[in-house]
This record gives C-alpha cells, sequence and structure tokens, in this order.
C-alpha cells in the first residue's frame, strides 16, 4: 500500500497558538499517524486515527501544555506513518509559536503596512509601547530585518487575551 501524507494545516510558518490543529490527508498503515511538536530539544507527541483504506480527510490537534519548556519560537510538527515502520514517511511542517512570541497570545490580525510606517510605531499604535519584537518574531518569514518594511505588505499582528 502506498502512503500519502497531505496535510493542509497548518502550512509552513503559520503562526500557531497553544492548540496546534491539523487538517488534510492521508492514508496510514493501520490507520495511525503519530504527531510530533518539537524545537529540537523538548518534545510533545500525540496521534490520530486515519484511515487505511484509501485516502481520507482527517482532523486533529495536539494540545501543548502552558508550562512547556520550550525556548524557542520556531518550532516543528512532524506527522508520521510510523505504527508499522519506525522510519516510515513523514512530514515535518515549521511553524511559529504564538505563547513564546507575546505573553497571553490569543491570535494575530492583519496589519497592512502604509506608507511612513515602522515596526515600532506600528506597535505603538497596536501595543501603546514601541516594543516591536513581537510583530518582527511573528514575521520571520516575510521579514529579515525589522527596519526593512514596504508599503502594501501584509503583517501578523499578534494579539494577547491580557
Amino acid at each position: 500500500m502506498s502512503v500519502t501524507l497531505d496535510i493542509q494545516q497548518p502550512q509552513p510558518f503559520d503562526l500557531v497558538g497553544s492548540t496546534i490543529l491539523i487538517a488534510g490527508n492521508a492514508t496510514a498503515f493501520e490507520g495511525t499517524l503519530s504527531i510530533r511538536v518539537s524545537e529540537g530539544h523538548d518534545e510533545y507527541t500525540s496521534f490520530t486515527q486515519v484511515g487505511a483504506l484509501g485516502l481520507r480527510q482527517f482532523q486533529a490537534s495536539i494540545e501543548i501544555p502552558a508550562d512547556n519548556s520550550f525556548q524557542l519560537n520556531r518550532l516543528f510538527l512532524t506527522l508520521a506513518d510510523d505504527t508499522g515502520n519506525e522510519n516510515g514517511p513523514s512530514v515535518v511542517i515549521p511553524v511559529l509559536f504564538g505563547p513564546k512570541i507575546l505573553a497571553g497570545y490569543a491570535g494575530w490580525q492583519p496589519y497592512t503596512v502604509k506608507p511612513g510606517d515602522t515596526l515600532t510605531k506600528i506597535a505603538q499604535d497596536q501595543y501603546g509601547t514601541s516594543v516591536y519584537q513581537p510583530i518582527f518574531e511573528a514575521n520571520r518569514h516575510i521579514l529579515s530585518d525589522p527596519n526593512v518594511i514596504f508599503p502594501g505588505q501584509v503583517l501578523r499582528v499578534p494579539r494577547n487575551d491580557l
């Protein structure tokens, strides 16, 4: 049987919260996919059931505890059909972990950069402080320098529930 892992959510560099929602299409030996979230040091694991006969849609989630020991805001989500072979096929998706970017992370909202904007100005408008690091970190997939943004760019502005 050929194995298919087509993960549609999350996409690479999505900004995720403590509950990471996963969706896609898969076939798996014995109908099970393992789920692992790691930053290279610590990891959390789970599994989900998918159809063993033919391609099936699936939805799953993995909860990252609030007292996690992650040091980095960049995580790797790995889904693997390793129930019959520990070296079976897998998909690795890099994601950005909102709770390590902004305390009390509750999601994000889009912001379109206007002429004259800087990350400091956007932070002042959105947070009431000039601390722009959460906005920069949430957009590391498109920003390499916090001093270089362009009108028309759509940035993710992390929000908290504090």
